[in-house]
C-alpha cells in the first residue's frame, strides 16, 4: 500500500501527529495528497545532492500542478483552482534552489515514515512481530573498524617483512662477497667493516621495529578475541538457546563467522610472520639479537576461535529440538566458524554430563565420524551433517540402570552431545571441543510434552549451556521471562504471538488480581511435573496444539480473542449491541473453544450465554467457523435464528469468517453429515461455576450422568431416552430443519441450564 494511503487510514491519534505536521508552508497537503503516487516514486535524496536531477523533478512537479488546476477546471471547482496556482506561485521561489525543495519533500517524506512507524510499534511489541535482529549496533560497528583495521595492519606487517627479508639479503650478499674478496688493504678494511656495521644497525633496528609492530598486532588481536569471546559468542549462545524455544531466529552466523574468519586468518598469518623470523635468525644472528630476547612465544589463540556452531539435535517428527527419544533417529549439524578450505576430521561421541552423578547412559548409534566440507550446507560455511543417528541406553555396572543422587523426573534430566574436532591447516593441529545445548532423553511419546516444557524452562531462565544439575535446585520464572516464551511459543507455531491483554489473562490466572505482575515469579512444579495432568503447562500447551491444528487461520487473523477471562468476558459483551459473540479458550476442557453472545432479556438488561466448550473430536469434523456459520438457536414463533452476529467488537459475523466458509452452503454442505443433529448446552454467564482448579467454562448438573457426543454434549439417560424417540419420529417426518430447545426449571439440579438440540 501505498504511504500516503496507509496513513489516511491511521487511527486519530496519529492523524492528529500528520495534520500537526503538514501546519507548515512548505509543502501543502493539498499538493501531498493530490501528487501522493508521483511524489513517492521519486528520488529525492538524489535531487538533493544533484542539481541537475533537482530541476529536473522542480519541472515535473509544476507540470503536475498545471495538470491539477486544469482537472479543478473542468470540474468547476473553484476553491481547489485558487489553492492550486497559489501554491505553484509559491513554488517558484525555488527556482534557483531546486534542491531546496527536494530536501524539504524528503524531509516530509521522512517525518510521515517516522508516524508510520510508531504506529507498527504497539503491533510489532504486542504480537512480537520482530524482524531478524541487525547486527549493525554502534559497537559492532566499532568492532568492524578495528577488524577492519587489523587486516590493514597485517598487509603493512607483510610489506615490513618483505623489506627486512630483503634487508638482511643485501646484507648477506654484500658480507659474503667481501669475504670472497679478500681485501688486503687495511684502510679498505676497515672502511668496509664500517659500512657493514651500519647496515648491521639498520638490519637490528628493523628487526626491534618490526617485533614492536608483532607485539601489537599480537595485542589488538588478544582484544578483539576478548570482544568474541566473551560478548558475541555469549551473546549468541543465548540468542541460540532462545532461538530453540521459538524466537525468532536471529543467531547472526554469517556476520560471526566473518569475524571469527577474519581473526582467525590474522592469527594465522602472525604466526606465518614468526615462522619468518625464526627462518631469518637461522641465516643471520648476532650479539644482542633482539629477535632471540623479544621474539613473542608461540600462541594458540587460533584454538578457541574454531568453536564450532551447532545446530541443535532434534527429531524429524519431534514438537522441536532438544528433545530425543531412544531408537528413534535423529539429526545434529556443526559448522566451523572459520570459513577456510581446511582439512580436519569432525568426531562424535556422547557423554552423560561432566559431573559425576548417576544418570542415564547413552551410546550412540550410527555414523561417528565426517570430514567438514561446503557441499552439506545450505548458507555456506564448513558443515559435518550426521543423520540418522540414534540412542540406546547403556546398563549401569551392576546390570541394572543408573540411579541419580537426587530424585528427578525421566524429563528432568538434562544431557550433552560433545563433539572433538582435530583441526589441521598448513601444518598446525590441534584436537578441539564442542557440545550441544543440553537435550532430554526419553523412551515415550507420552513424555514428550513434559520434556519439552524441560526445554523450555531451561533455555528460558539459564545460561549457563553446561548445567546438566540445573533441575535438581529449579529457580522460579519471572513472570516478563515466563510470559514472553509463552507468547514465542505461539509466535512460532502461528506466526502470531500474545498481545498484552491475553498475557494479563494467563497472569491473573497464575497470581489472581495483581496492579503489577512484573514481581510474580512462577515455580517449575507450577508449571509442569511428571504425572500432573492439571500443571498450567497441560493446559496451555493443549490449547496450543489445538490452535496450530485447527485455527491457525483463525488466530493469526486476529478472531480469537483467545485469553480472556469470565469476568472480563461479561464486562466486554454487556456493554455491546445484541449478537456480539467472542471466541474464548476454554479454561477447565483441556484444549477446548467455546464462543458467548450477548442477548436482551425482556426487562431491556443484557444477558451473556455461552455454549459447551469444543474440542479437538468436534474440530477434527467440522471447521470451526462452520460451526459458527451453522450456530443457530430458536427465538420467538420457533424461528431458528442465528444468536452470533457481530465478532467483537462490532465486526459483521460474515464479514469477518467469510473468506473460510465452504462454497456450499446447507444440503450442499460438505459437513452436512456432521450436522445433522447437534446438542449443544447453552448456559447463562451468571450461572457458572468451578467445578475444579481451573475455572469452569459450564455448571455440571450435581448427580448427572453425562453422555459424550460430537460436541462434547452431555444429557441426563432419561431424558436421552426421550430425545432420541423424538428424533426418530421427527426424522420419520421429512421435515424442515428446525431447531428444539428444552429449559429445565429444576435449578438447584440443572443450574439454569438450556439445552439446544438440533434436528435435520
Amino acid at each position: 500500500m501505498a504511504q500516503w494511503e496507509r496513513l489516511r487510514q491511521l487511527p486519530a491519534v496519529y492523524t492528529q501527529q500528520l495534520h500537526e505536521l503538514y501546519d507548515r508552508d512548505a509543502l501543502p497537503m493539498d499538493v501531498r495528497h493530490y501528487l501522493s503516487a508521483w511524489i513517492e516514486k521519486q528520488d529525492w535524496q538524489r535531487a538533493a545532492r544533484d542539481h541537475n536531477w533537482a530541476v529536473v523533478l522542480f519541472q515535473v512537479l509544476l507540470e503536475h500542478l498545471d495538470i491539477q488546476h486544469s482537472r479543478f477546471v473542468q470540474e468547476e471547482s473553484f476553491l481547489m483552482q485558487h489553492n492550486i496556482r497559489r501554491y505553484k506561485q509559491n513554488f517558484q521561489r525555488y527556482l534557483d534552489e531546486p534542491w531546496v525543495l527536494a530536501n524539504t519533500i524528503l524531509w516530509f517524506l521522512q517525518k510521515e515514515k517516522e508516524i508510520l512507524d510508531k504506529a507498527d510499534l504497539p503491533e510489532q511489541v504486542q504480537f512480537l512481530c520482530i524482524e531478524q535482529e541487525s547486527m549493525e549496533t554502534s559497537s559492532q560497528h566499532d568492532l568492524e573498524r578495528k577488524m577492519a583495521g587489523l587486516r590493514n595492519d597485517m598487509q603493512c606487517m607483510e610489506h615490513t617483512m618483505l623489506c627486512l627479508e630483503e634487508q638482511q639479503d643485501e646484507f648477506d650478499f654484500k658480507y659474503q662477497t667481501y669475504k670472497m674478496e679478500a681485501v688486503v688493504d687495511e684502510a679498505v678494511k676497515q672502511e668496509r667493516i664500517k659500512s657493514f656495521q651500519i647496515l648491521i644497525n639498520k638490519l637490528n633496528e628493523c628487526r626491534k621495529s618490526t617485533l614492536c609492530d608483532l607485539n601489537k598486532l599480537l595485542a589488538r588481536s588478544e582484544d578483539l578475541i576478548f570482544i568474541l569471546l566473551t560478548k558475541e559468542l555469549t551473546e549468541w549462545q543465548r540468542r541460540q538457546q532462545k532461538a530453540c524455544i521459538g524466537a525468532p531466529d536471529s543467531v547472526c552466523l554469517n556476520q560471526l563467522e566473518s569475524w571469527f574468519t577474519c581473526v582467525a586468518g590474522c592469527l594465522f598469518q602472525l604466526r606465518e610472520f614468526l615462522n619468518k623470523l625464526d627462518e631469518l635468525e637461522g641465516k643471520l644472528s648476532y650479539d644482542g639479537d633482539p629477535v632471540k630476547a623479544q621474539k613473542p612465544e608461540t600462541f594458540s589463540h587460533t584454538l578457541i576461535l574454531s568453536y564450532d556452531f551447532i545446530t541443535q539435535p532434534s527429531m524429524p517428527q519431534g514438537k522441536g529440538p532438544l528433545v530425543l527419544r531412544t531408537n528413534v533417529q535423529f539429526s545434529v549439524k556443526t559448522r566451523s566458524m572459520i570459513n577456510t578450505e581446511l582439512s580436519h576430521l569432525m568426531c562424535i561421541f556422547f557423554y552423560r554430563s561432566l559431573y559425576a552423578c548417576r544418570y542415564r547412559r547413552f551410546n550412540v548409534l550410527g555414523t561417528k565420524t565426517k570430514a567438514l566440507n561446503m557441499a552439506e550446507s545450505q548458507s555456506g560455511g564448513m558443515v559435518a551433517d550426521f543423520r540418522h543417528l540414534t540412542l540406546k541406553e547403556q546398563k549401569s555396572g551392576g546390570g541394572g540402570k543408573g540411579v541419580s543422587d537426587i530424585s528427578l523426573s525421566v524429563t528432568e534430566e538434562l544431557h550433552i552431545i560433545y563433539f572433538d574436532t582435530v583441526f589441521e591447516y598448513k601444518g598446525f593441529s590441534v584436537e578441539l571441543q564442542a557440545s550441544s545445548l543440553p537435550v532430554v532423553i526419553i523412551s515415550n511419546s507420552s513424555q514428550q510434552q513434559s520434556a519439552w516444557a524441560t526445554v523450555l524452562w531451561f533455555n528460558m531462565l539459564s545460561q549457563n549451556t553446561k548445567d546438566v544439575m540445573y533441575f535438581a535446585n529449579t529457580p522460579a520464572a519471572p513472570w516478563p521471562q515466563f510470559g514472553e516464551m509463552l507468547s514465542l511459543q505461539f509466535l512460532s507455531a502461528t506466526k502470531r504471538g500474545l498481545n498484552d491483554a491475553q498475557l494479563e489473562m494467563i497472569a491473573h490466572r497464575l497470581f489472581g488480581k495483581q496492579v503489577n505482575y512484573d514481581n510474580c515469579k512462577v515455580a517449575w512444579p507450577k508449571f509442569s511435573k511428571e504425572n500432573t495432568p492439571d500443571t498450567f503447562w497441560v493446559w496451555f500447551d493443549g490449547i496450543l496444539v489445538m490452535v496450530k491444528t485447527y485455527l491457525e487461520d483463525l488466530w493469526r487473523d486476529g478472531l480469537i480473542m483467545g485469553f480472556v477471562s469470565k469476568g472480563k468476558e461479561k464486562s466486554l459483551l454487556k456493554k455491546k449491541q445484541r449478537g456480539t459473540f467472542l471466541l474464548r479458550f476454554s479454561e477447565s476442557v483441556i484444549g477446548g473453544i467455546t464462543f458467548s453472545w450477548v442477548e436482551t432479556t425482556m426487562t431491556g438488561e443484557p444477558d451473556v450465554k455461552t455454549v459447551q466448550p469444543f474440542t479437538k473430536t468436534d474440530l477434527s469434523q467440522i471447521p470451526f467457523h462452520e460451526i459458527i456459520r451453522n450456530f443457530q438457536i430458536f427465538e420467538a414463533d420457533n424461528v431458528p435464528e442465528s444468536p452470533l452476529l457481530y465478532l467483537y467488537p462490532d465486526t459483521a459475523r460474515d464479514e469477518a469468517f467469510a473468506k473460510y466458509y465452504s462454497e456450499m452452503s446447507g444440503d450442499n454442505s460438505p459437513y452436512i453429515k456432521y450436522i445433522k443433529t447437534k446438542l449443544v448446552f447453552v448456559s447463562k454467564e451468571n450461572a457458572l461455576e468451578a467445578r475444579s482448579p481451573m475455572h469452569s467454562d459450564m455448571a455440571q448438573g450435581e448427580g448427572l450422568e453425562p453422555m459424550k457426543g460430537l460436541f462434547g454434549e452431555a444429557v441426563g439417560e432419561s431424558w436421552l431416552s426421550l430425545l432420541s424417540h423424538l428424533a426418530e419420529n421427527l426424522n420419520q417426518t421429512n421435515r424442515s430443519p428446525f431447531e428444539f430447545r428444552v429449559t429445565i426449571h429444576d435449578f438447584s439440579l440443572w443450574c439454569q441450564k438450556s439445552m439446544v438440540i438440533v434436528f435435520r
